[in-house]
C-alpha cells in the first residue's frame, strides 16, 4: 500500500475512533439508565469497534512499508493478519452477545421492560453506523484494503445490531419484555457469520491462492496482443495481500535475435504491471519457438 493510501486509511481509522467512543458512551449510559439488556450488548459491541480500528491502523502502517531485507517481498500479508485478528475478535463479539441473550432468556427474561432512552439510543446508532459503514467501505474499495472493508462491516454488523436493538426494545416497551432480550440473542448470528467470511477472505489471501479465471483470462489476451508474442506456455497467479505475482512462460519466435527476444518479454512485463495496478511483479521466461513446429496463430497452452 503506497503513503497516499495508508494515510487515507488512518484518516477514516482516527474518524472511527472518535465517532465510536462517544457512541458507545451514549449506548452504554441509555442501556444502563433504560435498563435495556439489548442496549448494553449494542455498547459493548461498539467498543470492540474502536479496538478493531486501532488494529486496522497497525496493519495499515505495517503494510505499506517499503520491502526490506527481512522482508524483502513487502509487508502486504500483514493488512491480512489485521483482518484475520478483527474477525476473531468479531466472532468473539458475536458469540459473547448470542449466549448472553440466551442465558438471559432462559433465567425467564427481564422483569421488566427498558425506558424509552434505549430506543432513542438504537435509532440514533443506526443512522450514525450506517454512515459510517458506507464510509469506510467506500474509502476501503477506493484504496483495495481487506482490513479496511473489514472494519467496514464490523460497523454494519454494529448497524444491523442497533436495528435489531431498536425492534427488540420497542417490543419490550410494548408490552412483550423478553423481545430485547431476545433480539440481542438473534443478531449475534450473523455477527459472526460476518466474521466468519473475513476470516476466510483474509486466509485466502495468504495462502498464495490463484486469482480468478476471468482475471488471468484478461492477463492472458493483454500478452497475446504484444509484437512477437507467439503463445502461452503458462501463466500462474497468486494473490499477496491486496497484490498479485504472476509467473509466465512466453513461446517468442526462435529466429529473433536475443535483443530482440529480450525487448519483446520486457514489453510484456512493462505493459502487463502498467495495465493491472494490482499486479506487485510479474516474472517472466522466454521460451524459443518455432513456428513450424505447429500453428504458427497466437494461441494459449497454459499449465
Amino acid at each position: 500500500m503506497n503513503e497516499i493510501n495508508v494515510k487515507i486509511a488512518v484518516k477514516v481509522s482516527v474518524g472511527t475512533i472518535i465517532i465510536n467512543s462517544v457512541l458507545t458512551g451514549l449506548k452504554l449510559c441509555a442501556g444502563l439508565f433504560a435498563g435495556s439488556y439489548a442496549m448494553l450488548s449494542d455498547a459493548a459491541h461498539t467498543a470492540s469497534d474502536t479496538f478493531s480500528t486501532l488494529i486496522v491502523m497497525a496493519g495499515v502502517k505495517i503494510s505499506g512499508k517499503k520491502a526490506d531485507a527481512g522482508h524483502p517481498y513487502g509487508h502486504e500479508r500483514f493488512e491480512c493478519i489485521a483482518a484475520v485478528i478483527l474477525s476473531v475478535l468479531l466472532f468473539a463479539t458475536g458469540a459473547g452477545i448470542g449466549y448472553s441473550g440466551i442465558s438471559k432468556l432462559l433465567d425467564g427474561g427481564p422483569s421488566s421492560p427498558p425506558g424509552i432512552l434505549a430506543l432513542i439510543a438504537a435509532a440514533v446508532s443506526v443512522a450514525v453506523k450506517e454512515g459510517m459503514y458506507r464510509y469506510t467501505l467506500s474509502a476501503a474499495k477506493k484504496i483495495k484494503s481487506g482490513a479496511l472493508k473489514a472494519d467496514a462491516w464490523h460497523h454494519r454488523s454494529d448497524a444491523l445490531s442497533s436495528v435489531g436493538s431498536f425492534a427488540g426494545i420497542l417490543g419490550a416497551v410494548l408490552g412483550f419484555a423478553p423481545l430485547d432480550a431476545i433480539a440481542g440473542a438473534v443478531l449475534s448470528a450473523f455477527v459472526i457469520k460476518v466474521a466468519v467470511g473475513i476470516f476466510i477472505d483474509a486466509v485466502r489471501k495468504m495462502t498464495d491462492e490463484a486469482c480468478s479465471p476471468e482475471y488471468e483470462g484478461r492477463i492472458r489476451e493483454r500478452i497475446l496482443s504484444r509484437p512477437n508474442i507467439i503463445k502461452i506456455d503458462s501463466l500462474k497467479t497468486r494473490k499477496f495481500g491486496e497484490r498479485v505475482y504472476v509467473d509466465i512462460e512466453i513461446g517468442i519466435d526462435e529466429n529473433l535475435t536475443f535483443i530482440k527476444a529480450h525487448d519483446a518479454a520486457t514489453n510484456v512485463h512493462d505493459d502487463l504491471e502498467a495495465s493491472f495496478p494490482e499486479i506487485k511483479h510479474c516474472t517472466i521466461h522466454a521460451n524459443p519457438f518455432n513456428p513450424k513446429d505447429a500453428n504458427s496463430e497466437k494461441s494459449d497452452f497454459s499449465e
